[in-house]
């Protein structure tokens, strides 16, 4: 089930599903340790007339306010007569989660209202071991495992939890105490070990029509000292304060560099906002870019997608560079070049903390020893890394930088090399699949060795600069000669070696042939590229209602036809209308690839969230959601938009032409 709404702040990460129920809590690390995962904290509502947990039934109306990373949620149940409207913020400064409730009464009588809050925490992922007490400090209750520790509290008008529970789930039966919530009285029971979870209750008695206010809060910390600290800072400056500043400092970010979107639809602005928000939530405070948090994919494959890819990391910085996001991107690159290993190669993934994440590239292949790398991943992250450079000029950051991974990985890349073709030695493509020569890897290793040579330039290593961009030139060629097939008039997506070791090409159409001109290999217009690019959307091209790019044909994953090349992607379809901005020559030319935004816009969760793919039958959202890459991938290509229309138009005050921007340039847009 989708993550509709994502709320944080780089260290506390929440994350809801399309009922509103708190599925994911992260902490201290966006992506690592899921102290929520398999559980599900949700809220109650009683009345006199009944009670209902709040799900499908009460048509729950999941958005952000506009701009903000602040959620307006908006519920009614048609039975119990009440209506509200939430709002959910993580505080911007502070590691806490925070909701506002606003309660109206639709009933023609005065009755009270009992909002009932739960707590279902696998702290540091497991129910192994937890504890859980009324805390007679704070009035709330405290949830702690080790130096995990969390405080739940809550105010209604200016009382705070009327009554509470605490007990064990999963546990000979017994469900857990949320079942001591559905009568609206609770045990007061004030302590419990194992596997536990509680219940607080909020209680407000509101006239006929009439209208009240609760709030709750989470707060988490590394000790009980800071758990209560931090409760006596929110209740003494009170919850509604942090939401507005909260609202405020996210508005400002998201605001702080706002390109000329003229002639796109309303809808594809919002979500280019919204998408550079999303992005923000999927950030590490230590600098990791995570690939999406959505732990209903386990059941897939028993993983998530909370890790940090060097590729993805790569293209999410640079996206955050093109619109202007200097300080994460950085973060990023610096949290990379810790990663590097001492030969110049990145592994498959990492944890957001930097240790080497779960794979499944084995390191013996046929009996041999291999790397069980991507190589494209080590390419992409000196070719983003250079761009920072070229829109910044930040010397000093890339200083400290240069030796030992500019050079280094180069080095790498330079050397691992395939000797009978000259391009880059076999490794595992981008999508994780196939061990082989690929035509994107060998674009990234390109753009990351043209990177190195030109970092080399400005530090004046002349000798150096020559030997990694000879490197680069002769893979140019090596991919012309072995990669474009002229039989049949477009490149191939790679060279798998057969049982005896001979490359034979894999002609499967493939959307990530978008990397040759993306990554300057060739230019976009170069006849070899345009007949590639046709082909792939002929054959990649979902023929249905729902319309959009797959990743390859016959991909498997997720797939719900077998009629189709597979599921549409929003990362391959963005790929595309990359390809026609590239061709434009004028800005008449660009409204195929204003119509592809628009696509992804109207295909986007109401909350503006996306997904990695869509269901071709429905247009609804599969795999995890939201994908940081997809999000990313739009403001890219909104990005690229916009400078080449920039450079096709003319000043109207002086006639002059607009200056664009080209990823295979060393200019300012």
């Amino acid at each position: 089930m989708p993550r509709d709404v994502p709320v944080g702040n780089r260290r506390l990460l929440v994350c809801f599903d399309r009922d509103y129920v708190l599925r994911d809590l992260y902490y201290p690390h966006v992506g690592q340790e899921n102290h929520v995962g398999g559980g599900r904290c949700r809220m109650g509502c009683w009345t006199e007339d009944g009670f209902a947990w709040i799900g499908p039934e009460w048509r729950p109306d999941l958005a952000y306010q506009e701009g903000t990373m602040v959620t307006r949620v908006t519920l009614e149940h048609p039975d119990l007569a009440v209506r509200l409207v939430c709002r959910d913020a993580v505080d911007f400064h502070e590691d806490v989660y925070l909701r506002e409730i606003a309660v109206e009464n639709r009933a023609d009588r005065e009755r009270e209202i009992r909002l009932l809050f739960v707590q279902d925490l696998n702290i540091s992922g497991n129910n192994v071991g937890d504890s859980a007490y009324l805390d007679p400090a704070s009035g709330g209750l405290i949830h702690y495992k080790g130096d995990r520790y969390f405080l739940a509290n809550g105010l209604a008008g200016r009382s705070g939890p009327v009554q509470y529970a605490v007990g064990v789930k999963e546990l000979s039966g017994r469900e857990g105490t949320f079942r001591d919530a559905e009568d609206g009285v609770l045990s007061g029971n004030a302590a419990a070990q194992g596997s536990v979870d509680s219940v607080l209750a909020l209680h407000l008695r509101l006239a006929a029509g009439g209208r009240g206010t609760a709030y709750y809060w989470l707060v988490a910390g590394p000790d009980r000292d800071s758990v209560q600290r931090t409760d006596a800072r929110v209740r003494r400056r009170g919850p509604d304060s942090l939401l507005r500043r909260t609202a405020d400092y996210w508005s400002a970010w998201a605001r702080k560099e706002t390109p000329p979107m003229e002639g796109l639809p309303e809808t594809v602005r919002k979500l280019y906002l919204r998408s550079l928000l999303v992005v923000a939530t999927q950030v590490d405070a230590d600098g990791g870019i995570l690939a999406a948090n959505d732990t209903d994919v386990m059941q897939f494959n028993r993983d998530t997608y909370s890790y940090v890819w060097p590729r993805d990391g790569a293209l999410v910085a640079h996206a955050l560079d093109l619109a202007g996001y200097p300080v994460p991107a950085r973060a990023f690159y610096a949290w990379a070049a810790r990663r590097l290993t001492r030969d110049g190669y990145f592994l498959h993934k990492y944890n957001p903390d930097g240790t080497p994440a779960s794979s499944w590239h084995p390191w013996v292949r046929d009996g041999e020893p291999r790397l069980p790398i991507q190589e494209d991943e080590t390419g992409l992250v000196l070719w983003a890394l250079w761009h920072h450079f070229v829109l910044y000029r930040e010397i000093e950051f890339i200083k400290p930088l240069y030796r030992p991974v500019i050079k280094a990985a180069a080095d790498f890349m330079r050397t691992f090399r395939d000797p009978a073709t000259g391009l880059p030695a076999p490794s595992y493509d981008l999508w994780e699949e196939r061990w082989g020569i690929f035509s994107f890897t060998t674009a990234a290793v390109f753009a990351g060795l043209t990177a190195a040579a030109r970092f080399c330039s400005v530090f004046g290593e002349t000798d150096r600069a020559e030997t990694y961009g000879r490197a680069a030139s002769e893979i140019r060629e090596a991919a012309a000669r072995h990669l474009f097939r002229a039989d049949e008039k477009r490149f191939c997506r790679g060279l798998i070696p057969d049982r005896a070791g001979t490359p034979v090409p894999d002609l499967t159409p493939d959307a990530s042939l978008w990397g040759l001109f993306a990554l300057g290999l060739f230019p976009a217009h170069d006849p070899r590229v345009a007949s590639t690019m046709d082909h792939l959307r002929k054959a990649l091209w979902v023929e249905t209602d729902v319309g959009g790019m797959a990743r390859y044909a016959g991909d498997a994953y997720h797939r719900v036809r077998e009629d189709l090349p597979g599921n549409p992607w929003f990362v391959c379809t963005l790929w595309y209308a990359d390809y026609l901005i590239e061709r434009a020559r004028s800005p008449a030319d660009l409204a195929p690839a204003r119509a592809i935004l628009e696509w992804v816009a109207d295909h986007a969760l109401p909350s503006g969230v996306l997904a990695e793919q869509l269901d071709p039958r429905t247009g609804r959202a599969l795999s995890v959601s939201p994908l940081t890459w997809s999000h990313a991938a739009l403001v890219a290509t909104v990005q690229r938009l916009v400078r080449r229309n920039r450079g096709m138009t003319t000043c109207p005050a002086c006639g002059s032409p607009g200056r664009g921007f080209s990823l295979d340039t060393e200019e300012r847009g």
